[in-house]
């Protein structure tokens, strides 16, 4: 199953270091390509909650291997688009096979092993979880380098393949409720759906559209507060609800989930702002930013079974502080970042940060999960990964929005600095227009201005790029902090357990 589940984020990713490629094979505009990411999303945190609910009425078997079969035939059929619309479309509908299968693997890993096997259980699927949106930029350049864009999703299929045949095979240790499809809380799924999807479209968005400057995300904010408010009531109300908020009940899971938040705000804030940077300021190919980042990935492996004994032996608060303050660290050496800095300082920077998340991630899960009764393992799985979720949108909403807006205060605190009257400035203005009169430009000296002016804007993009760094360890430091208000909870022994 979690084969299912690392194809599925790992799509989330897979294309961020490719967008170009796909851009110029489908002839789309760079607005219509950020649907590429964002309809996948959107798709994925609507069926999320539902996830509880399906399993329990089709059982978890059939419920899988419906999901999967969807998404291996999404995925070809993604691969094979010749046009954006169609390309789109396809995306929405991997993104729902995609959110099925991602919260079902953690909710089979905490309700069919016995307690002593949970904490193994928790490592490997928080491994995928924290390895397939890191490693998703750096596979899908070198995928894109040596073959094409398309395989970017034709790679999808030999695994879903295994992992169907798989699930067949061996998954058969629930069986479904059948009398749950009379009395569907129909007008709870189109309320969530409703809420969610504006919601995380103004996320998505609002960054670029000026946020509430703009009278659509302004609208679709209201109608997100509004619909997503009658929900929850719904769900409160009514005798069979759709999604089970119970879990809220226990104090560890409510801490765990704003965690959660936080934590998949770093993972997925931090895959988005490092390609951005490599791309942007560095002006590194697909491939060069899959190799840089390819670190993390290795650091998140190869700290696993490290994080699983911290785990086992201590306190699970004792690895949250832990992780998060790792975390926090190594995000926030990203404060200083320069022009010059290439594979080694980034090396150390993701080396640090991929610790530190790895052992938060699966301390923080293991916490959330650790009161909850078996019963309602299911909804809190939907809860916790629909959240993380969430918590990647907000990071990224937050991100682009502070990258916007230090870049042009940046701007404004340097050329407000340097006077045009000065003899360096001068210089510098007299050279430039040397060099563009050699180059024989008509206009020398407008050239020389706009050339400062673009090194100012790159200067203050890159100052920009640390802020938002910084902005990331801020809140993992403040996670590491909440993580002491949780509950102790007594881990289960590393044998002599009993299974249910």
């Amino acid at each position: 199953m979690i084969i299912g589940q690392f194809m599925a984020i790992l799509d989330i990713q897979i294309v961020a270091a490719s967008l170009s490629q796909i851009q110029s094979g489908i002839g789309a505009s760079a607005d219509e390509m950020s649907w590429v990411q964002t309809v996948y999303l959107l798709a994925e945190v609507v069926i999320m909650p539902l996830t509880a609910y399906l399993t329990r009425m089709w059982g978890t078997r059939k419920f899988f291997i419906g999901a999967c079969i969807l998404f291996i035939v999404s995925s070809i059929l993604t691969g094979l688009t010749t046009s954006i619309e169609s390309m789109i479309f396809m995306r929405a509908v991997q993104g729902i096979a995609g959110g099925a299968m991602i919260p079902v693997v953690f909710a089979t890993a905490f309700t069919i092993f016995p307690p002593e096997r949970r904490i193994t259980a928790n490592v490997i699927v928080g491994l995928i979880v924290t390895l397939a949106p890191t490693v998703g930029p750096t596979l899908g350049g070198h995928l894109t380098d040596i073959a094409s864009w398309r395989w970017l999703f034709f790679v999808n299929v030999p695994p879903g393949l295994l992992a169907l045949f798989l699930v067949w095979r061996y998954g058969d240790f629930d069986k479904g409720d059948p009398t749950l499809s009379k009395g569907i809380d129909w007008w709870g799924v189109c309320l969530m759906a409703i809420g969610l999807l504006s919601i995380q479209y103004v996320l998505e968005e609002g960054a670029k559209d000026s946020w509430f400057q703009d009278d659509m995300i302004l609208w679709l904010t209201v109608l997100g507060v509004i619909t997503f408010g009658a929900f929850i009531w719904r769900q409160l109300t009514y005798q069979q609800p759709i999604v089970s908020l119970k879990p809220f009940t226990d104090r560890n899971f409510s801490i765990g989930i704003v965690m959660t938040l936080v934590s998949g705000m770093s993972l997925y804030g931090g895959t988005f702002v490092l390609p951005l940077f490599l791309a942007q300021i560095r002006q590194y190919s697909a491939a060069e930013t899959g190799t840089t980042m390819l670190v993390s990935g290795l650091t998140m492996f190869l700290t696993g079974p490290i994080a699983g004994r911290i785990v086992r032996q201590f306190d699970p608060r004792v690895g949250m502080v832990l992780g998060f303050a790792i975390a926090a660290y190594g995000t926030g050496l990203g404060h200083a970042v320069t022009n010059d800095w290439g594979f080694w300082e980034f090396a150390y920077l993701q080396a640090f940060r991929g610790v530190g998340v790895m052992i938060a991630m699966i301390a923080s899960q293991q916490m959330t999960v650790s009161t909850i009764p078996v019963h309602m393992m299911k909804d809190a799985s939907a809860l916790v990964n629909l959240t993380r979720n969430v918590g990647g949108a907000v990071g990224l909403a937050m991100l682009s929005t502070a990258l916007t807006q230090q870049t042009a205060r940046h701007y404004n605190e340097l050329t407000s600095a340097m006077s045009i009257a000065s003899a360096q400035t001068q210089n510098l203005m007299a050279g430039l227009s040397a060099r563009m009169a050699q180059l024989g430009v008509a206009d020398p000296e407008g050239a020389g201005y706009k050339a400062v002016g673009g090194m100012i804007h790159r200067e203050a993009a890159i100052l920009a790029f640390g802020d938002a760094f910084a902005l990331l360890a801020v809140g993992l430091a403040f996670a590491g902090v909440l993580a002491l208000f949780a509950s102790p909870a007594k881990n289960q022994p590393a044998s002599g357990g009993r299974g249910h």
